[in-house]
Parts: C-alpha cells; structure tokens; sequence
C-alpha cells in the first residue's frame, strides 16, 4: 500500500524558510517521479514542484528560485526547501506520486506565512 507522510510544515514570518519532507513508502520509490501540490484558502491545487527519478526538477513560476526540490532515496523521502517565504505561500502541502495512472497523496502539512 502506497503511504505518503508530510511533515515540516509550521508558522513562519514573510521572508522566513522551512522544510518540507515527505515519507514514502509501499513502492519503489527511486524509480517514480514526486511532486508537491498546495492548495490555499479558497483556491484549487496548485502544482508546485517535481523531481524525477533522475534528479531531473522542475518549478512553479510562482516559487522558481525560493524553493528547491531533493530527495533522498536511501531514506525514501523527497523534500521541499521552501526560502523567502511569502504569504501567498500559505497552503496546505502534500507531496504527489502518479502510479499505474493514478495519484496518490498524503494527509499535507499546513504552511503558514504571516507577520
């Protein structure tokens, strides 16, 4: 059974960092692509980020240059470095895995971006 675990998430002022991981488990994970999605108030997902089994990553305009994606498959983890914080920032993350054509998603981790 695919098991994704968001953790990291928290209250941070604008200009502030945080780090997002994500736990996978119940797959292969080197050999799948991740992504990370939000979803603010109000607002639909969001697609943020990608890695893919190459270490090849791909960005949201909105975040290109403040967020970087790695991942750690020694410890089946991808992870969300998140700098110069912004309060259009705040949402809901959760990391993403597309398998067999369906994807799959955790419980998310709030992030909040507030003075």
């Amino acid at each position: 059974e695919v098991q994704l675990v968001e953790s990291g998430g928290g209250l941070v002022q604008p200009g502030g960092s945080l780090r997002l991981s994500c736990a996978a488990s119940g797959f292969s994970f080197s050999t799948y692509a991740m992504s990370w999605v939000r979803q603010a108030p109000g607002k639909g997902l969001e697609w943020v980020s990608g890695i893919n089994s190459e270490d090849s990553t791909a960005y949201a305009d909105s975040v290109k240059g403040r967020f970087t994606i790695s991942r750690d498959n020694a410890k089946n983890t991808v992870y969300l470095q998140m700098n110069s914080l912004k309060p259009e920032d705040t949402a809901v993350y959760t990391c993403n895995l597309e398998r067999g054509g369906y994807n799959y998603w955790g419980q998310g981790t709030q992030v909040t971006v507030s003075s």
